[in-house]
């Protein structure tokens, strides 16, 4: 039987008690996922896929551990996350004892290659390959190995002035956008089928020394995979 749905307010209050990267290194692209798009992403798997509640889940890349203990919190019956750095697994494993999943998640530190096994669904946010070119194919690499549904985020190369102005005004934030062409043929190609595109705005903060702006919005698509 379905549990209660949780409403997008009560996750998001959860999802803001996540603490963010102490030192975050600009060459691995750590960029905590805001807590508006880690909400979308989560209740696009839980309540449109049903894809969270009773799943075993793993969050490749996972940072301080935002999507993992979202998914924790809305019923996964097990969940891991994987870093390579080692701070931030430490930092997730002290958010999971600040929210009382610390028994619900477990934490692995270590390069995405060394997982191995198989998941219901895995949760992403990879990095996007603005400092390092394809930093993102890894992640998605592995993801479509291990898992059985994937959802990834991936920045959106060009995104018109129309779906801009969509995104801004939608209650929901989210708009259903087709996959560009390289992304269906590398999911084809691999032998899955994109079951769903879902743009929706990410902004970034003022982190790093090269960063010449307060705030840098973008549009990011959030990719379901199967098949």
């Amino acid at each position: 039987m379905q549990k209660r749905i949780v409403r997008k307010i009560e996750l998001e209050a959860f999802l803001s008690r996540v603490r963010q990267h102490p030192t975050p290194r600009p060459d691995l692209e750590q960029y905590t996922i805001p807590v508006n798009v880690a909400e979308k992403m989560l209740y696009v798997a839980a309540y449109v896929w049903g894809e969270i509640e009773g799943k075993s889940v793993l969050d490749l890349g996972c940072g301080t551990g935002r999507l993992a203990l979202g998914a924790a919190y809305l019923g996964a019956a097990s969940v891991v996350g994987v870093d390579v750095d080692k701070v931030a697994v430490e930092v997730a494993a002290e958010n999971s004892k600040t929210v009382g999943l610390e028994r619900k998640v477990g934490w692995v530190a270590a390069d995405v290659s060394a997982i191995c096994g198989r998941f219901d669904t895995v949760l992403q946010n990879p990095p996007f390959g603005v400092q390092k070119a394809r930093a993102d194919r890894p992640f998605l690499e592995k993801a479509l190995e291990v898992g059985t549904v994937v959802y990834s985020l991936h920045k959106r190369p060009q995104a018109g002035t129309d779906l801009l102005k969509r995104l801004r005004f939608n209650s929901s934030g989210l708009e259903v956008v087709t996959p560009s062409p390289f992304f269906r043929g590398f999911v084809e190609n691999r032998g899955r089928k994109i079951l769903g595109v879902y743009a929706m705005l990410m902004s970034v903060p003022h982190m790093f020394d090269f960063h010449d702006k307060l705030k840098h919005e973008f549009v990011v698509d959030l990719y379901v995979i199967g098949g």
